[in-house]
């Protein structure tokens, strides 16, 4: 007689949710009259989303103790339902802007792929909705591929433009040596502690004393590594500019908050439910990280001109600054983490947003130069470009702000008042460029302006407008509601075993 593990179905429910909606989309793609599939895929991605986001939230309330289901293999708490509302809602605004910016039409063209685009969105957001509660290093690196996998393809979904293709074949070798690499620690790990439970493995350490045992020490450096290439973390960071500029902007809008938030949620309970013997040697090794990812990407974002280039180097200073509260190792750093990552998701989000609809007016990338007047043109996608790129400085309007402070608090907290200075420096430097794209947008030369202006109304972006305008609240408002943000971070980091 065969016994079957018992299964707490409500546990999965935002996986569930995602999973049979990316079904129903993916049946659109046979079912459903070639002229419906758009609007077919982005409703039942939208449904399947909210459904998402309704179990995350009523998860988080009822998850009053951290516990682990599905035989050790997944975590149910509230670590995990933070993680995932974020997720959901990012995928929410995400199908807003791809209804009209993936495979658009054009004549001559076959947009039969668009009710698969939709199925592998969903699909990889139950991919990451899996791994952010993941208690295991088998579970981890299965729904890694999970996700992964979606994202290659969705990379070069866009078949018909040659970056497109670019994008996702440097996405796939990249992102598969990442992982091959995260697979190679986790066996290392094994091999040392005899299991792939993450409780289990910080046991072991203690009771077989394997601090400082080398087959141990390499495993863990081989995941720090592997998750840095999945954070776009430097000097793990070398796909993630050409990879951004490459792909559909909804699709790299998607990537730059999704993959941000699953790979760090994941990484914070990783280390800190594993390998809390080893602190000395993690916390040391994502300080150094974050300093990299800092220096190199504010120094390489400065002389950049394509924007999405510049956004892209953007993630990965910011990927420093999300570290810092990572590495202090702490329960005060996994509170600024989650809380940064909730207005990061939507700073990222809608900056990439707003230049796809640049994109669609023009029809080529955007650059600082084309850029110039959409302030005036389009004034609510400018006012919230604005407010997106003084959020990433660190500026007081919005929640990237407290964010900043809070994960630099944690360094000081730490007593590494050093990585402080380095914190602040960089946000400097990174005013250059940030108040650069403000500039573009504003202060152009009165010829560009009547080119523009003589060629026509830019074209209607309802459905683009709510999902900047929804970024733009929660950008904003993080910091008007940081308290009662703060609070739910608190609550979610208590589920960690500090």
């Amino acid at each position: 007689m065969i016994h079957t593990p018992h299964i707490d179905w409500f546990a999965i429910a935002t996986i569930l949710a995602l999973l049979a909606a990316s079904f129903v989309s993916l049946l659109g793609a046979v079912l459903v009259p070639e002229p419906h599939r758009r609007a077919f895929g982005a409703i039942v991605t939208q449904l399947g989303f909210l459904g998402g986001l309704v179990a995350s939230i009523w998860l988080y309330v009822d998850s009053h103790h951290s516990e682990t289901v599905v035989s050790g293999a997944f975590y149910r708490d509230r670590w995990t339902a933070l993680a995932q509302i974020i997720l959901c809602a990012v995928g929410l605004a995400t199908t807003l802007v791809s209804w009209k910016h993936v495979l658009p039409e054009r004549r001559g063209r076959n947009n039969d792929h668009i009710a698969e685009f939709f199925a592998l969105l969903l699909a990889s957001a139950a991919g990451m909705a899996f791994f952010v509660g993941s208690a295991n290093l088998m579970t981890l690196f299965l729904s890694l591929e999970w996700f992964s996998i979606a994202l290659y393809v969705m990379c070069a979904i866009d078949y018909d433009v040659e970056g497109s293709l670019e994008a996702g074949l440097k996405y796939l070798i990249v992102g598969s040596f990442g992982s091959a690499v995260l697979l190679f620690g986790s066996a290392l790990v094994y091999g040392a502690t005899g299991t792939v439970s993450f409780a289990g493995i910080a046991t072991a350490i203690g009771s077989h004393g394997l601090t400082g045992n080398s087959l141990l020490v390499v495993g863990v450096a081989l995941l720090v590594a592997g998750l840095g290439f999945k954070m776009s973390a430097a000097p793990f960071h070398m796909w993630t500019p050409d990879v951004y500029e490459g792909a559909p902007t909804p699709v790299t809008a998607w990537m730059s908050a999704a993959t941000k938030v699953a790979a760090l949620a994941l990484a914070m309970r990783l280390m800190v439910t594993a390998f809390p013997q080893e602190e000395h040697l993690w916390t040391v090794a994502f300080a150094a990280i974050a300093v990299a990812s800092l220096v190199i990407g504010n120094l390489a974002a400065l002389v950049q001109t394509n924007v999405k280039r510049i956004l892209a180097y953007s993630s990965v200073s910011h990927a420093g600054f999300m570290l810092i509260g990572l590495s202090a190792g702490t329960a005060f750093g996994a509170k600024a983490l989650m809380y940064y990552l909730i207005p990061y998701a939507a700073m990222a989000f809608g900056s990439f947003a707003v230049v796809a609809a640049r994109e669609r007016e023009l029809g080529q990338p955007v650059t600082l130069e084309n850029l110039a007047g959409l302030g005036w043109e389009r004034p609510f996608l400018g006012v919230a470009m604005w407010f997106f790129m003084f959020g990433f400085a660190g500026l007081p309007v919005g929640g990237g702000f407290v964010g900043k402070f809070y994960v630099l608090a944690a360094a000081y907290k730490h007593g590494w008042s050093w990585l402080v200075i380095v914190g602040v420096l960089a946000t400097l430097v990174s005013l250059y460029y940030y108040l650069g794209v403000v500039r573009a947008m504003y202060m152009r030369p009165a010829a560009a302006r009547l080119a523009v202006v003589g060629g026509g109304s830019p074209p209607r972006e309802r459905l683009l407008n709510i999902g900047v305008g929804m970024a733009l609240v929660v950008s904003v408002g993080s910091m008007f509601a940081a308290a009662p943000l703060l609070d739910l971070a608190q609550s979610a980091a208590s589920s960690l075993p500090f």
